[in-house]
């Protein structure tokens, strides 16, 4: 899992340092922007200037001019270097006391109060709470006493503002804001200087090895810890990020994120702050300092300077995806989001996920793949390029450069794998399947489409269908070889369709219903066509095609007609549909028994043609029962529910055939010939049942005395003697004591008392007596509560006219008419409803001219 992060470059050689003077180490350094600053052993500091280079490659090298160095004139080592910047000084710490020179002359600041004894060690807080600009704010490690002191370091003073009791006497300090992270002798510590809280942290054993106090962020330090360990703790104690594993013999360390570098006795190793995984290790001899400088990573030996040189991010991703390791360039990626401007990084990261897409598609991890190119936003062009013909010719698409893969087609990545090639193949449908009507298509919608239907159309895929019946943009001059090349010529008419050449749609779909094109997408495609050509806005085609449909099969080629939203003229199609029978009368059904149209051509039409239906399969020898019956059942449903047909005519076209003496009878019925029609029923047909359905049915609608008109004609029929009859009397007079005692309630009793032979007994007609006594007696009584009521308002309406009366009504020469506005001559008047008196001749004009039927005045003669 190794990446190369950093470079290693010289910063400052032996010899230009220290000449031949083999006894000279280098004890601390500090770096502020190209000025590099190093104190030696032999109480010197040396001033260097460090020039920055790139080289043809793209690296870092450095070119040092030593600019000076001062002697301090005390003879001992240089223990710490600090630049503060602001002020243009340099903090010292030598020989346990902290002085402040001048950052470009290395003088002593002349003020004798610009030192602090009995110092250990101290740090410089990066995070200050003082606002003043030209001060900095360090915190002091008491050389003889367990406290740290802060202190305020102006250009020529230093000023104690802080002093802090520690338990036991520390070793290491870092200073974030107000809070001071400790190494003791024992352990490790996290004290608030200014509330006194502290958190104690983990043990450490300062007498074994080296405590590392390294603060990394805001209120975040790095520390470290036994057994190896990197440790991170915040200002609460708490550490939000996993440890890294160092050596037991660690030195020093840095940041510089995203990765945590790490000095031991001979190697510099590199771990990452996000997976906390070792990522490179660089040889180092005799290094005994590490420290980072506003991001630039700086060692040094005893002898030499050297400067850890971070190869860019994007190199290192790059480098990591050369070696399929997606995640490690993803994290590595996410991580560097806080180093680079927003709209850079944008742009970096679609990137980066666009290039891990193809790898994992390249490995077939579809679904981690299809999540990359939404994130990174890949024109999907760049997935669809990959498969050799799928763009179109017409396609201004081309490939982003630098590559997002290495790949140059499809078969390049399968390498001759079929089955790898169709599951590439599967995936690129569902990806553009889900993608065709996102963002992700704009701009593109013609390319994605047409690629989207020649991969339906060459993995034979369902879809297909739905693409093409739906709106979609794909081109027809690219997706019709594709589609003939394929056999989809159904799919090719309806791409036909959708560009509005209905013409080259039906002439395709016609060849391939009558055989001469072989496609098996659609085995009802002939009923398709029809629905096609129902629906169809163009007549000519409607025409064109109906004749073919016909052809070949009537029942469903009249439904191009039938169909139809807007109706064609009736006579026109009846007219085309003359040569075609049962079309016709498919298509007469429509009108009549569907459209519910009445008119007498159409209904007489009609009726014909079922007639001559019947009398065409009576003629045929032998007779198809069933199929006569089919037909009987349809022109006496017609006869009996219509009104509008020619009955005459009808009935000269069938008076001949004795197998229709239902129809017979029923025209004989629409003639208003109930007496013919009844003699039919009785005695040619001997179908009782059916000559009292024919008077029921036949007075449904109209009086009772029609109705018992035409019972009595059936009753008369039944004991009709003189007519010659084939049917048995006593059959007939079983059949007309049914009908009387069935219907006693609607005959009149004593016309039938009148008809009924002289011998049948009371015993047999007792049902009709009883029914026919209890209907005369219920009409009576009915009609004695219609008197009575009649009187009771009688009465009432006498009521209130003597009301009226007994009331006076007072007119005189003075009083005028409201209807005529005269007044009155004489005392006659009529009083309007609420005694209001108008004359005579004008309340009859009024009822005249209001309400013939209905007086509503009342006359009095009243005298003043």
């Amino acid at each position: 899992m190794s990446v190369k992060a950093f470079e290693l470059v010289p910063a400052v050689e032996r010899e230009l340092l220290m000449g031949d003077k083999a006894r000279i180490n280098i004890e601390c350094i500090e770096c502020c922007g190209k000025h590099l600053y190093v104190g030696t052993n032999d109480c010197f500091i040396h001033h260097f200037l460090l020039e920055e280079h790139a080289t043809t490659k793209g690296m870092l090298s450095y070119t040092v001019q030593k600019l000076l160095f001062r002697y301090l004139g005390l003879k001992k080592p240089v223990e710490a270097l600090k630049a503060a910047s602001a002020l243009e000084r340099i903090i010292v710490l030598c020989d346990a006391t902290v002085s402040v020179v001048d950052m470009i002359t290395l003088e002593p600041v002349p003020s004798g109060g610009a030192k602090i004894k009995g110092v250990a060690a101290f740090c410089v807080n990066e995070n200050p709470v003082n606002g003043d600009p030209f001060c900095v704010e360090i915190g002091v490690i008491s050389a003889r006493r367990r406290t740290v002191q802060i202190y305020m370091v102006y250009e020529d003073r230093v000023q104690l503002v802080k002093e802090v009791n520690t338990p036991e006497q520390p070793c290491a300090v870092s200073l974030d804001g107000y809070f001071l992270c400790l190494a003791l002798s024992t352990q490790y510590m996290i004290l608030n200087y200014s509330t006194g809280a502290a958190q104690d942290l983990f043990p450490y054993d300062s007498e074994e090895r080296k405590p590392i106090v390294k603060r990394i962020g805001r209120e975040e330090f790095l520390l470290a810890a036994p057994g190896g360990l990197g440790m991170f703790a915040n200002a609460e104690g708490i550490s939000q990020r996993a440890p890294v594993n160092w050596s037991e013999s660690v030195m020093g360390a840095a940041v510089c994120f995203p990765y945590v570098v790490a000095l031991d006795e001979g190697f510099v190793t590199v771990h990452s702050m996000l997976d906390q995984q070792l990522k490179q290790t660089l040889s180092f001899r005799d290094g005994h300092i590490l420290q980072d400088f506003e991001g630039k990573v700086v060692l040094a030996s005893t002898k030499a300077v050297y400067v850890l040189v971070p190869l860019p991010l994007e190199r290192q991703i790059q480098e990591l995806l050369a070696g399929h390791r997606v995640e490690e360039a993803l994290t590595l990626t996410e991580g560097a989001r806080r180093n680079i401007p927003k709209d850079k990084f944008q742009i970096l990261h679609k990137r980066i996920l666009q290039q891990a897409g193809f790898i994992q598609f390249g490995q077939l991890q579809f679904l981690e793949a299809k999540e990359h190119f939404r994130t990174g936003q890949l024109d999907v062009r760049e997935l669809i390029s990959l498969y050799p013909l799928l763009l179109p010719a017409s396609s201004s698409f081309t490939r982003c450069h630098p590559p997002l893969h290495e790949f140059a087609d499809l078969n390049h990545l399968a390498q001759g794998d079929q089955e790898k090639v169709q599951r590439c193949k599967r995936f690129l449908i569902t990806y553009l399947g889900e993608v065709r009507s996102t963002e992700g298509a704009n701009g593109c919608r013609e390319d994605v489409d047409t690629a989207l239907l020649k991969l339906y159309a060459e993995q034979d895929h369902e879809s297909l269908l739905d693409l093409l019946a739906s709106p979609n943009a794909c081109l027809l001059a690219e997706s019709a070889p594709w589609l003939e090349k394929h056999h989809k010529y159904f799919a090719l008419g309806l791409l036909y369709h959708y560009n509005g050449q209905d013409s080259a749609a039906l002439q395709l779909w016609v060849r391939v219903v009558n055989g001469d094109l072989q496609d098996s997408t659609r085995s009802d495609l002939y009923e398709y066509v029809v629905d096609f050509l129902s629906f169809c806005s163009n007549p000519d085609l409607v025409w064109k095609y109906a004749d073919w449909a016909l052809q070949r099969d009537q029942t469903i080629g009249v439904q191009i007609f039938t169909r139809r939203p807007d109706q064609v003229n009736p006579d026109d199609v009846i007219t085309y549909l003359g040569k075609h029978s049962q079309a016709l009368l498919l298509y007469l059904e429509h009108l009549v028994l569907g459209r519910r149209i009445q008119k007498e051509k159409l209904h007489t039409h009609l009726a014909v043609q079922y007639t001559d239906r019947v009398l065409s399969l009576l003629s045929q020898s032998p007779t198809a029962d069933q199929q006569v019956s089919l037909a009987r059942d349809k022109l006496q449903l017609l006869l009996r529910e219509s009104s509008l047909y020619r009955v005459q005519l009808l009935l000269g076209k069938i008076q001949e055939y004795d197998q229709l003496f239902l129809e017979r009878a029923t025209l004989h019925g629409k003639l208003e010939e109930h007496d013919k029609a009844l003699h039919i029923l009785v005695h040619q047909l001997k179908d009782f049942p059916a000559a009292e359905a024919y008077c029921v049915r036949g007075s449904a609608s109209r009086d009772p005395a029609y109705q018992q008109r035409l019972l009595h004609l059936l009753l008369g029929v039944y004991l009709d003697r003189d007519l010659p009859s084939s049917t048995g009397t006593g059959e007939l007079e079983m059949a007309a004591v049914d009908l009387l005692n069935r219907h006693g309630e609607l005959f009149d009793a004593v016309r039938v008392l009148d008809l009924l032979p002289e011998g049948w007994s009371l015993q047999l007609l007792r049902p009709f007596l009883g029914r026919a006594l209890r209907g005369s007696m219920h009409a009576c009584r009915t009609s004695q509560v219609a008197l009575g009521l009649a009187r009771s308002e009688n009465l009432q309406l006498q009521h209130d006219r003597l009301k009226q009366r007994r009331s006076p009504v007072l007119v005189s020469e003075k009083k005028g008419c409201v209807l005529c506005h005269n007044t009155f001559s004489e005392p006659d008047c009529v009083c309007l409803p609420g005694g209001v008196p108008v004359h005579t001749h004008c309340a009859a004009q009024r009822v005249v001219r209001d309400s013939p039927t209905r007086r509503q005045l009342a006359n009095s003669n009243n005298h003043t």
